[in-house]
């Protein structure tokens, strides 16, 4: 299982990007997905999260800014961020807990990171 993501970048504040990540290789089911940030020295924190069904929690830095959605068709979660500021400025990781086997516990799997830097 695999995960690439793409659409980090530079913005100006009050900007906009939008994050992809895809779920390629061989599983069963994608369950829950979501996105982390992880700052130089600092643990990795969730920024949104999302369920299969489209359940959807956010951080409270993120709220009313980020909107994640996913494509369960296409094995895709994306973040959505708006009113992007400079303190955004990090590697933004996605996540998704894969079942490899029916009937088995899913696992997570992360992908490699996309740097987000919010500069004028």
């Amino acid at each position: 299982v695999q995960l690439q993501a793409s659409g980090g970048g530079l913005v100006q504040p009050g900007g906009s990007l939008r994050l992809s990540c895809a779920a390629s290789g061989s599983f069963f089911s994608i369950n829950d997905m979501g996105w982390y940030r992880q700052a130089p020295g600092k643990q990795r924190e969730l920024v949104a999260g999302i369920t299969r069904g489209g359940l959807t929690n956010y951080a409270d830095s993120a709220k009313g800014r980020f909107t994640i959605s996913r494509d369960n068709a296409q094995n895709t979660v994306y973040l959505q961020m708006s009113s992007l500021k400079p303190e955004d400025t990090v590697v933004y990781h996605c996540n998704a807990r894969v079942t490899r086997y029916r009937g088995t516990y899913g696992a997570d799997y992360w992908g490699q990171g996309t740097q987000v830097t919010v500069s004028s």
